[in-house]
């Protein structure tokens, strides 16, 4: 028997002992070591699951990193003892989201497992917790690869929860200094500038128009005096962001939204017309995986901050409660530690 975090109902999660799995041929069993809470786990127990069948269960967890404890017989590029991380995009069994199999568990099945594609290596000095930052890292890369940002930009973040930090980070790393963090929350803010943003601000304390202008220089477009902001990020998902940006952007800025709206939102479409302003959207992490995994070496140090909170498989429940906290940033369970 192994234990594992199913949904049964909405707002019904459960640590559950089930049978052990019974992989195949062409799959891996993996022990699981650190599994971090990401928001679409609270989400989905709202939703009361996902693809959830009637009498079912959804097990949840993706963010996952741990060691191989088997390998079927066509599996010819992953070993035995292997310290491997997850990615769960390219499952096919979608682990964590609805498929058969979640990673807030004592073992987890990958089928059809691959090297370099479903499962990644984990480098030699990185701990299994830092590893398993590797799928939100992938998600905070994406957005920022699609804001199509380079050094001299001048960017916003709304948000400094897992996601938000790590757009943040990603944006230092990649050389731009002119970063604002956004956040209701001071702790999340404190986090934010840490990691050395030009400045961390509570949009509802301030009058955020006119701070950035003061950071981030003017604008004009026709007769309306515009902020000097050259890309936006989405990581907070406040039904007035995407209104506020468009009315004091500047001609031909971005914004990329990488927050799940649940609901319609309002825009001022008026206004974007005469700043020709582009909104997009970024999910998941198509190619990014690999690139964060090689990044964690040279990164470690600045990663182990942006956990907050350690919890074993027992206590994981009260892990998704910390979750939902302000205060606090990557909450991670740790199992067979």
């Amino acid at each position: 028997m192994r234990r594992v975090l199913n949904i049964h109902e909405v707002g019904d999660v459960r640590l559950d002992r089930v049978a052990l799995p019974q992989p195949g041929q062409d799959d891996v069993v993996i022990d699981v070591k650190a599994c971090g809470v990401c928001g679409s786990d609270l989400t989905y127990i709202k939703a009361g699951g996902i693809h959830r069948q009637p009498g079912g269960v959804t097990p949840i967890g993706h963010e996952a990193a741990g060691v191989v404890s088997f390998v079927g017989s066509n599996v010819n590029d992953i070993q035995m003892g292997q310290r491997v991380i997850i990615n769960p995009m390219m499952t096919p069994s979608a682990v964590g989201s609805g498929g058969p199999e979640g990673a807030f568990a004592d073992t987890v099945m990958v089928s059809k497992a691959q090297l370099g594609a479903n499962v990644l290596a984990i480098p030699d000095d990185i701990s299994f917790d830092i590893a398993a930052l590797a799928e939100p890292l992938a998600v905070a890369l994406h957005g920022v690869n699609r804001a199509q940002v380079k050094p001299g930009d001048k960017v916003v973040v709304f948000g400094c929860g897992p996601i938000g930090l790590g757009m943040v980070m990603w944006l230092l790393d990649r050389g731009i200094k002119d970063v604002v963090a956004l956040d209701l929350s001071e702790e999340r803010l404190d986090r934010a500038r840490a990691l050395g943003v030009q400045a961390a601000l509570n949009p509802v304390a301030v009058d955020l128009e006119q701070e950035l202008k003061k950071l981030h220089g003017t604008g004009r477009v026709f007769s309306r005096e515009t902020v000097g902001t050259d890309a936006y990020i989405d990581a907070a998902g406040a039904p007035n962001i995407l209104g506020d940006v468009i009315r004091m952007a500047k001609y031909q800025s971005r914004m990329v939204v990488t927050a799940a709206y649940l609901k319609p939102v309002e825009i001022p479409l008026g206004a974007m017309l005469t700043t020709e302003m582009t909104i997009t959207t970024a999910v998941g992490y198509p190619t990014e995986m690999p690139e964060v995994v090689a990044s964690m070496p040279r990164l470690k140090e600045t990663l182990r901050k942006m956990i907050s909170h350690y919890y074993p498989l027992d206590d994981v429940i009260a892990a998704l409660d910390m979750a939902k906290q302000p205060n606090s940033a990557k909450v991670m369970v740790t199992v067979n530690d």
